[in-house]
């Protein structure tokens, strides 16, 4: 039985073929994922049950093994991995137009990856084994397919391109995806123990650390794709500075689908093995990768020599069960939704609002009362209140005071040196500029109040959403303050014509009393002077009398008036306010509050706080 075969070159996609265009592009018709956004429709039609998970070849088969047709599955992205990832693509979609694309592009990145990878084999575990030169990796590969597949050597770099391995028929539409051409498409040693690892995929990468900056870029671009890895590292640069910040650290969220394991402890003397070993986990630990010790999530760590086969059948055994659980595709994307959620985390977690309570969003009722004060002061309602009252008060004075008085006033109005004008001249000077400010000012601190603890986008948002409100304002409020006011004669009380019948009798007394002296002095009336003097006395003292009466009796009405004109045109200004101001501020707020329940629901509805 042959050992290992090579697939040909033509097991791949063929890039004229429209369907296989459509399977690389993410284009197809089953749409499952197609968030309208960012993440590109995925799935595919059904291709021919001969081929190799519809790339257009055959797969290889073993001699002795029966061929089976295997349709499509997708990896069981249900439950809560299902939700986080449809909260996603709605997050994705309710922040394009606060957030820049660059903010996004790693979200993004996550729906089409998982979106690819959901339509692929359910059945296998793409496996990478990275490492840097020297620490033996190639030849930990051969040995798990149990023949020289991976070339190695004391050249380095010995591996320039991945190398594909598949213990089952069925993953070219995987290895399609990593870019493995078919001529390094390998089937490992078919014999006693490959049952064991049945379903796993496993590649070969060059060296993280190689000199050829190629090497490096096919690395990362490959581990963002495969289901799990397996570092490798020696007793000489297992504390490598490059691994752990470049790789370990950034990874610590991906612990679940990562193996590390210390090679070539065949060269380390007694128990120095375990002294490794144990100072390996310490950096682990110190890099936040949990260990999966104790029957706990988290990373495997182990020791072997590939050389000599010491410590294999414990890595081949973990491999195994972490093959058959089928489970690694789906711990991987949501390793990486987590890791999107964190990398958004400062664009969508509020940030802490001294005395307002951590996490409160939104304008207090407060805050909108004296937004609408503000406006008030604006426009000049107290102004407008007092002059209602005084309109009241003058027309009371008019209807109800003493005539030859009013006669008088006009007189010495008259002679003043501002004349008729009187005050009304002396208007206030850029009345008009220091109300605008007022407007400008009232806008800018609702902003500020409704931005506060919000993260930089939103905060932004919602300032710009006030501004654009505020235009025009100004002028409706000037609008308003003719509007609103109440012109024309105020409204007169039941006792008014009282009063003005009795200043009206007064003035009359006064002047039948006058006309019956002169007529008394040119000798028309018989001489008696008691009767017309006492007339005009009553005339004369019930005047101003009156006038006094009915001004006490005008000041509760008045005032009355004046704070009804007030409230009228203090709830305009803020009718107005509210809806060219507070109503997009709170839009904006709305939506806030939307992307940060569906960033909830991405983190998980028992992690991170929003603080």
């Amino acid at each position: 039985m042959t050992a290992v075969t090579a697939v040909t070159d033509h097991d791949h996609v063929n890039p004229s073929d429209p369907a296989d265009r459509d399977e690389r592009s993410g284009n197809g018709p089953e749409g499952a994922w197609d968030d309208g956004l960012i993440a590109r429709r995925v799935g595919r039609g059904a291709r021919a049950a001969d081929t190799d998970q519809g790339t257009g070849t055959r797969a290889y088969v073993p001699s002795g093994t029966p061929s089976s047709p295997t349709s499509p599955a997708s990896p069981t992205y249900e439950g809560p991995l299902r939700a986080r990832l449809d909260a996603l693509r709605e997050l994705v979609g309710l922040s394009r137009t606060r957030l820049d694309s660059g903010t996004l592009a790693e979200a993004g990145r996550v729906l089409d990856e998982a979106a690819t990878r959901r339509r692929l084999s359910e059945r296998h575990t793409v496996v990478a084994i990275a490492g840097a030169t020297g620490s033996g990796k190639s030849t930990l590969f051969n040995a798990l397919a149990g023949v020289m597949i991976s070339e190695t050597g004391v050249r380095r770099p010995t591996t320039a391109a991945p190398i594909g391995c598949s213990w089952t028929d069925g993953a070219a539409g995987l290895l399609d995806r990593l870019g493995i051409p078919g001529r390094l498409r390998r089937r490992p040693l078919q014999g006693a123990g490959a049952d064991e690892l049945q379903g796993l995929v496993l590649v070969d990468l060059p060296d993280h650390d190689s000199a050829v900056g190629e090497h490096r870029e096919q690395v990362d671009r490959i581990l963002a794709l495969v289901d799990a890895v397996i570092w490798v590292v020696d007793p000489e640069k297992y504390a490598d500075a490059m691994l752990h910040e470049r790789y370990l650290r950034p990874m610590a969220g991906h612990a679940e689908v990562t193996f590390v394991v210390l090679n070539q402890i065949d060269r380390l003397p007694g128990d120095a093995a375990d002294q490794v070993l144990d100072d390996l986990r310490r950096l682990l630990d110190e890099d936040g990768i949990a260990l999966g010790e104790h029957g706990e999530p988290g990373a495997t760590v182990l020791a072997l020599s590939a050389l000599t086969g010491d410590g294999l059948g414990e890595l081949r055994e973990a491999l195994g069960q972490f093959t058959q659980e089928r489970g690694a595709a789906a711990r991987r994307i949501s390793a990486d939704v987590d890791a999107a959620a964190e990398r958004l985390r400062p664009v969508y977690v509020a940030g802490a609002q001294p005395g307002r309570g951590g996490g409160r969003i939104g304008l207090s009722e407060e805050a909108r009362e004296e937004f609408a004060g503000r406006l008030a002061d604006a426009v000049g309602a107290a102004a407008a209140g007092d002059a209602a009252e005084r309109a009241w008060r003058r027309n009371a004075g008019k209807a109800c005071g003493d005539p030859w008085l009013r006669l008088w006033r006009w007189y010495e109005a008259q002679r003043s040196p501002q004349g008729a004008l009187g005050p009304v001249a002396q208007a206030p000077v850029d009345e008009e500029a220091t109300a605008r400010q007022r407007v400008e000012h009232a806008v800018r601190t609702v902003a500020d109040e409704a931005a506060t603890g919000l993260p930089a986008p939103w905060g932004q948002a919602v300032r710009e959403a006030a501004v654009r409100g505020a235009e025009g304002l100004p002028e409706a409020l000037d609008e308003l303050a003719v509007t609103a006011v109440p012109t024309g004669r105020p409204p007169r009380p039941g006792w008014w014509p009282v009063a003005v019948l009795a200043q009206a009798a007064m003035t009359l007394l006064q002047v039948v009393g006058g006309l019956w002296l002169v007529g008394q002095i040119i000798g028309i009336a018989q001489p008696n002077l008691g009767v017309p003097v006492l007339l005009m006395l009553a005339g004369i003292v019930g005047g101003p009398c009156v006038e006094w009466a009915s001004r006490m009796a005008a000041r509760g009405p008045a005032r009355r008036y004046g704070h009804e004109a007030e409230r009228r045109l203090r709830e305009a200004a803020a009718g107005c306010g509210r809806a060219r101001v507070l109503d997009p501020v709170a839009a904006e707020l709305l939506r806030y509050r939307e992307v940060r329940e569906q960033y909830v629901r991405v983190t998980g509805a028992a992690r991170a706080p929003l603080g």
